[in-house]
């Protein structure tokens, strides 16, 4: 179509917009930080598992323009952002097909539009975890400004209608605390999973000026497992009751927690420590005090899954045309 002939122009002028320089990071611009002394003594730095490097690709030519990343579990769900955020920013044909910059492996995919980049991160702490170092290195080579990051997703509800989006404000651990640890060298390392609160107000702006689902700010519980961890009862082991679980369930609900997934909190430690902005924006399939299955058809929960990414495709949409 002839609409999208001119794709390539368009991301040309994406990259000349004023704020979106690939060069180093001057006054008044927020660069992405490492906190790593050892890189800058490495001759070369191999992203492994995106199957990229700092002398087999151009990193900052390939990805000095990015603005906004998006990461999600599923690789189909990230390949459907790009092709989503290609259509709302006519950067693209949302039907056409974007290639994986990460084809080389099998571990993540990676695909661009312009200034956005969509990345998958697979299931729980450990593969995001895995996933943001070098994704983080990736955007420092690349000399990187002024970067917003967002997780979309899936998560199971508190009290919540399913279908709502949680834009998290705080990722709290089982126990109900704001807080990642992680053992290093044998010690236990704490870290802080607080998120940009400016970040989270917009986005719920933004949730109230598409009006199409309920979208509420709300802590998130991040748990290792998702059975015993997230009290199901349908596990292949479960050595509480139905009391047990409610009881539980509710004393998250008290200290704010409105959804339960397995990754937030390792994401908001590592975006903080690299001075990143960055939410969380996750629908609620079901309400776990109602239930620990899912019983809706698969058309409701592909229209919920679909919900995050129209969140933030308005946002980033909203962001750019403020930028012109």
């Amino acid at each position: 179509m002839e609409q999208y002939a001119k794709y390539s122009a368009s991301v040309r002028q994406w990259k000349m917009a004023p704020g979106f320089s690939n060069q180093k990071s001057g006054a008044g611009k927020s660069s992405v930080h490492v906190n790593n002394p050892h890189l800058d003594s490495m001759k070369e730095d191999i992203l492994y598992h995106f199957n990229l490097g700092t002398d087999t690709q151009d990193l900052p030519a390939m990805f000095g323009d990015v603005k906004f990343v998006c990461v999600g579990g599923s690789a189909w769900r990230m390949k459907a952002f790009i092709q989503y955020i290609a259509g709302e920013l006519g950067l693209g044909d949302p039907k056409a097909e974007y290639p994986n910059l990460c084809a080389g492996t099998d571990r993540y995919s990676m695909y661009k539009v312009g200034p956005v980049l969509s990345v998958s991160h697979g299931m729980g702490i450990p593969s995001i975890a895995i996933m943001l170092h070098e994704l983080i290195k990736l955007l420092y080579h690349a000399k990187c400004s002024d970067v917003t990051i967002v997780r979309i997703g899936t998560s199971g509800g508190i009290g919540l209608k399913p279908g709502t989006v949680v834009i998290t404000k705080q990722s709290m651990d089982a126990c109900f605390q704001p807080k990642f640890e992680q053992v290093i060298l044998g010690k236990t390392v704490v870290r802080n999973t607080d998120l940009d609160e400016g970040l989270a107000e917009e986005l719920l702006q933004c949730g109230a000026e598409l009006d199409k689902f309920e979208t509420v700010i709300g802590n998130t519980m991040c748990t290792l497992d998702f059975y015993e961890g997230q009290a199901r009862l349908d596990g292949a082991f479960c050595s509480y009751t139905e009391a047990d679980k409610q009881k539980y369930l509710a004393e998250a609900y008290a200290a704010g927690i409105r959804n339960i997934e397995m990754e937030s909190s390792v994401f908001a430690a590592m975006c903080k420590l690299s001075s990143i902005k960055a939410a969380v924006v996750c629908v609620t399939l079901l309400d776990r005090l109602k239930g620990d299955q899912l019983t809706s058809s698969h058309d409701v929960l592909s229209n919920f899954q679909q919900r995050p990414q129209m969140l933030v495709g308005h946002f980033i949409k909203k962001q750019l045309n403020s930028s012109q």
